[in-house]
């Protein structure tokens, strides 16, 4: 079972067979227990490992996520989002809104579900990402780059608009918005409006390119309510709903 890599099966087999003479199981219901229990535990490493390389700040899943605190969101579309048909169908998701509504929280929430899907996931800040790049531009080393942002199958690029975006940046924002455009979707995250992304990207034929782009195919959810980070400070009267800002 070592030269076959059965961990697992080699673990559980003493224990499964006891079981199985016990309770004078079908041979091949023990050997589909055993079987089983191995391919489960396979995929529970591999998920392991694939969220592991995906980078993520932190690991929530969409169960944790308080969609009552949050009720401008439908629940019913995450749900049927977490199902990655959109990655099939090469879509885009933008999801807009103002800072502590849970973006980065439903980004990570979907790339869970896209690892345990088996697709391979990639998780950056667009400050980040376009940091990266200009680094490797000026090494000479921009197309090795792109190639990391391009071969996972599912990009995710949150804070877009948190932090000014030079010329330079814009133009490298661009070239990997034109690699992954109709080839790998990618969930994106704002706290800006569409309207305001000529202002982000510094360019508005910049902005209107990589709109155009992500807009295409693209499933977009605007999310309107309050901080989850001034939760407590709202339920005790020291923040007024109406300060927190939204993005129309």
């Amino acid at each position: 079972m070592a030269k076959l890599r059965l961990f697992k099966s080699r673990d559980r087999l003493e224990a499964l067979l006891q079981q199985a003479t016990a309770d004078e199981q079908p041979y091949a219901d023990f050997l589909d227990q055993l079987l089983g229990e191995e391919v489960a535990s396979k995929t529970a490493k591999n998920v392991t490992m694939r969220t592991s390389l995906a980078k993520f700040p932190f690991v929530k899943d969409l169960e944790s996520f308080d969609f009552t605190y949050q009720p401008s969101i439908d629940r019913k579309q995450v749900e049927i989002l977490a199902s990655c048909h959109y990655i099939e169908h090469g879509e885009n998701i933008v999801i807009l809104g103002p800072p502590g509504v849970g973006k980065t929280h439903l980004g990570v929430g979907l790339g869970i579900r896209a690892i345990e899907a088996g697709y391979r996931v990639l998780f950056t800040t667009a400050a980040a990402m376009i940091a990266t790049l200009t680094k490797a531009s000026s090494e000479g080393r921009l197309e090795e780059k792109l190639k990391c942002y391009t071969v996972p199958r599912l990009l995710i690029i949150d804070e877009i608009g948190y932090l000014p975006i030079d010329r330079q940046g814009a133009n490298l924002f661009f070239q990997l918005i034109s690699r992954r455009y109709e080839k790998g979707p990618m969930i994106l995250t704002s706290n800006q409006s569409f309207g305001a992304w000529a202002d982000v990207f510094g360019d508005r034929v910049i902005a209107t390119a990589i709109l155009d782009r992500v807009l295409h195919h693209a499933i977009t959810m605007n999310i309107r309510g309050n901080s989850y980070r001034l939760k407590d400070k709202l339920k005790a009267g020291l923040v007024r709903p109406a300060e927190t800002p939204t993005v129309e």
